[in-house]
């Protein structure tokens, strides 16, 4: 499973080569869970061969979002230019068509300056709409459809609500996790409205996948102290400072993880042990779905965390 450092770097410089005798642009990516240490390898990757960083998570785009959310500081990014945080507000529509758009966007722009763009993150759907070239549907959200369906997950579950994306568009079923609530609604608008996500034939880059490999008991590990460090650092001041704001969790970005735990503290239904406990559970199971994802994700070269992340 995975590669000696020094092959891995060979590994890039080949690459790049076939980039150029591909007459393709070059896309490096670089995936994993949660926890895993993205973030350390895509700044030495990006130092080591002039690189700028793309952000493919779909909750650090949001402002104001920072603890929660693990997104990385201006003084952790030594110099390496970031894009794709802090983009729009947490009340504000964004969907996979806009991701993908700006992200090209910033790819085409990182080409143009002739240096390397690097994809990273932990949102598998944004991942696989870049690299595999898809075609989405521009399609405006139908309130009143989503309404619906958010009352039939509390009345009769997740699992129902999967069923019908899996009746309306079976391909692009089997691409969401039946667990990710706002990505199912997301495809049954799509489908309910006639259109149809599909993958263009012919890929916009020449693409190179890093990911990071940890043993299932150490990212857990790593989970727990990060959900004690982010609570340590204000994750709870940072709640309370996003429901000052009148952000609350109806919207899809407080359903982030770590905002809804906190927040059953500040409402005193938990205690803060309580809360702590049901976020790191609910960040493992996140990292599991996340595994399960990228392990299904062609041609993934996979590092050992403990040699690349620390």
């Amino acid at each position: 499973m995975c590669s000696k450092e020094s092959d891995v770097y060979k590994k890039i410089e080949k690459f790049l080569k076939e980039s150029n005798k591909k007459r393709l642009p070059p896309l490096l990516v670089i995936l994993g869970a949660t926890a895993s240490g993205k973030t350390d390898l895509s700044i030495k990757i990006a130092q080591k061969y002039d690189g700028e960083v793309i952000s493919s998570d779909s909750r650090q785009i949001y402002k104001y979002m920072d603890i929660g959310t693990a997104k990385i500081m201006s003084e952790e990014m030594d110099g390496v230019p970031h894009y794709m945080l802090d983009i729009v507000e947490p009340d504000q529509e964004f969907t996979l068509a806009d991701f993908v758009d700006k992200a090209k966007e910033h790819i085409k722009d990182i080409h143009k300056r002739e240096k390397l763009p690097i994809l990273i993150g932990g949102t598998g759907l944004y991942i696989r709409a870049i690299c595999e070239n898809y075609n989405i549907p521009r399609v405006a959200p139908n309130e009143k459809l989503r309404e619906k369906l958010r009352k039939e997950i509390k009345k009769k579950g997740g699992e129902y609500i999967y069923e019908k994306l899996k009746k309306l568009d079976p391909e692009v079923a089997k691409k969401i996790h039946p667990n990710n609530h706002r990505y199912v609604i997301r495809a049954i608008e799509v489908a309910e409205s006639g259109q149809k996500m599909r993958k263009k034939s012919d890929p916009e880059y020449h693409v190179l996948k890093l990911g990071i490999d940890w043993p299932r008991e150490k990212l857990y590990e790593r989970i727990n102290k990060r959900a004690e460090i982010q609570v340590k650092n204000g994750l709870i001041e940072e709640t309370r400072g996003l429901l000052d704001k009148g952000y609350d969790l109806s919207l899809s970005s407080m359903s982030s993880l770590g905002y809804p735990e906190i927040i059953s503290y500040i409402k005193g239904e938990r205690t803060l042990e309580e809360a702590l406990g049901w976020l790191q559970k609910n960040t493992r199971n996140y990292a599991k779905r996340q595994i399960t994802w990228f392990r299904k994700e062609p041609d993934v070269i996979w590092l050992p965390g403990e040699k690349y992340a620390g």
